[in-house]
């Protein structure tokens, strides 16, 4: 937290949704010694854990209870930290005073970039509310009249990770992340998500598909050999002094 360049925020609509689309990148990130935290804005009780309801004798506590313990593992595994906001979902609703709690964990980390879902997604409209509120909740954070005598936040990255179903999103990756050297840490976090094992080989197909497109971006010269990779997709220009 003392290092602004060497932390990042990944804002998760469910309890679930960071595993999926950016545990690569929380485990590389890691391990070069940035702090990584995730805010898992609702448990995805109600909409995303149909196993767990299947086995019958459940009720919502437990659900949460469950599914709290998974993504605790799985953040664990990935080195990094996990809060939970608890707030829902289908239908996912956000009020001032998340914002304000947001808006806070900006302040408090101090990222050097942020991650989240996509802006679009007709699937599930809990996934681009998580990501208007955490724009949203940056933009306070960099408001000078927003408690008063605190630290403001800089102009982080915002990044989109790669939704369920891409083309209906509208999503277009233009970052490929190599996350070879951490797969087994983005896999071993997946296993910690037995409320949706059905996931596990989608994620893993996912994974592989954009490390080939990735080795193929960065031509034939190159040594490195991709083999799994993350696609984000970045939300605003960024600047640099280097085209190459």
């Amino acid at each position: 937290m003392s290092n602004p360049h060497k932390s990042g925020l990944v804002v998760s609509a469910h309890s679930a949704d960071f595993v999926w689309r950016s545990a690569g990148a929380i485990a590389l990130h890691v391990q070069q010694g940035y702090r990584m935290h995730v805010v898992c804005l609702s448990f995805g009780e109600r909409g995303e854990s149909a196993k767990l309801w299947r086995k019958g004798d459940m009720t919502e506590d437990k659900v949460k209870a469950a599914r709290r313990v998974e993504a605790q593992a799985a953040a664990e595994v990935l080195g990094a930290s996990v809060e939970f906001f608890d707030i829902g979902d289908y239908p996912m609703r956000a009020d001032r005073d998340t914002l304000f709690r947001l808006a806070d964990v900006f302040r408090q980390i101090q990222p050097g970039f942020v991650l989240s879902h996509s802006l679009k997604d007709p699937y599930n409209y809990d996934h681009p509310l998580a990501t208007h509120l955490t724009q949203e909740a940056r933009i306070l954070a960099q408001a000078e009249g927003y408690r008063p005598g605190e630290k403001i936040v800089g102009a982080p990255p915002v990044y989109c990770f790669e939704p369920h179903q891409p083309e209906q999103c509208e999503w277009r990756p233009d970052v490929l992340l190599d996350i070879t050297g951490v797969w087994d840490k983005k896999y071993a976090a997946i296993q910690c998500m037995a409320g949706q094992e059905h996931l596990w080989e989608y994620y893993t197909r996912v994974a592989l598909q954009r490390g080939a497109q990735a080795k193929r971006n960065i031509g034939v010269t190159a040594t490195r050999d991709i083999k799994y990779a993350e696609g984000f997709q970045s939300i605003f220009p960024r600047v640099t002094g280097d085209l190459s």
